[in-house]
Parts: structure tokens; C-alpha cells; sequence
């Protein structure tokens, strides 16, 4: 016999605890990371000890902005599909005050550069002396920059 609609997941006032929960699992924003990435990356790699943290804050992923018990369960995370959405998402700028003037008609439209983004170093790695990179790619060769060089309709067009 089938029912005559969809159950509902949650009830109607449940408001209170799905706002607790959703914000409970919150992490900061791709903008909050990338000026993390900008300041001092090395500093936030060797934290100093804080017992109420996972792992002591000894173990931190910069780009997913989470502590790992372990340097096993950190390397575990660098595998993970969720770690690599999360480079994924960083190499595209983050979207300034400026772009928003932009779009609002002041000043004109540039594309924002992306970024090659690796994996952060190990611990050992931090230790003998690596750092993190952020290279910028210059992108030229892409149709949308390529029309506004040109100024010409008919090519973006032709394809």
C-alpha cells in the first residue's frame, strides 16, 4: 500500500535545533583560508600546543581549515575527495569588494587569475625546510579574455 505523500525529514518546529546544526558543522569561508594562505602560512603549521584541540593543534590542514588527531589521520585526510574539492575550490581568487564594484558598473570586468594549488607539506618536510606554494597561472588564452582583448563580437561568437 503506498502512501498518499512524502513523509517530511524534520519536523515544522525543529527550527532552533537545525540552525544548531547547521551551524555546528560550519567551516570558514574560502575567502578566510586564502587570507590565511597570504599571511603566514608556516605560522599556522607549527602552532603552539592547545590541549583542547584535536591532536593538540600540532596537526592542521590549511586549505580544509581542520585539526587531525594524528600526522597518519592528517595524510589519510590529504587522500580524501573532500580535501580535494577543497584545492579545487582555492584555485580560483576569491571574490573582493572591487568585483563586486565591478559587476555594479564601476570600472570594467577582470577575470579573476587562477591558481595552482598543491598539498601542504608534512611536518618532517616543514622541518627540513619546505614551504607552502601558491603559484598565480596567467591566463591569456582563455575565449572570454581573449573577446574583451580583441573587442570584437564576431569572435566570440564562431567558436
Amino acid at each position: 500500500m503506498k502512501m498518499p505523500y512524502r513523509r517530511k525529514k524534520m519536523h515544522s518546529g525543529d527550527t532552533h535545533l537545525r540552525r544548531r546544526w547547521r551551524l555546528r558543522s560550519r567551516k570558514r569561508d574560502l575567502d578566510e583560508i586564502d587570507a590565511d594562505l597570504k599571511k603566514n602560512p608556516e605560522q599556522l603549521l607549527q602552532q603552539e600546543i592547545d590541549l583542547d584541540k584535536p591532536g593538540f593543534a600540532q596537526f592542521y590542514c590549511i586549505h580544509c581549515a581542520t585539526y587531525y588527531i594524528n600526522d597518519q589521520a592528517l595524510q589519510a585526510h590529504f587522500r580524501t575527495k573532500v580535501h580535494k574539492r577543497r584545492l579545487k575550490a582555492l584555485e580560483v581568487e576569491p571574490y573582493t569588494v572591487e568585483d563586486s564594484l565591478r559587476a555594479a558598473g564601476q570600472g570594467s570586468f577582470v577575470q579573476p587569475q587562477k591558481r595552482k594549488m598543491e598539498t601542504q607539506p608534512s611536518l618532517f618536510e616543514v622541518d627540513a625546510g619546505k614551504r607552502i606554494k601558491v603559484d598565480t597561472i596567467m591566463e591569456n588564452e582563455k575565449p572570454a579574455k581573449r573577446c574583451l582583448l580583441e573587442n570584437s563580437h564576431t569572435a566570440c561568437f564562431r567558436g
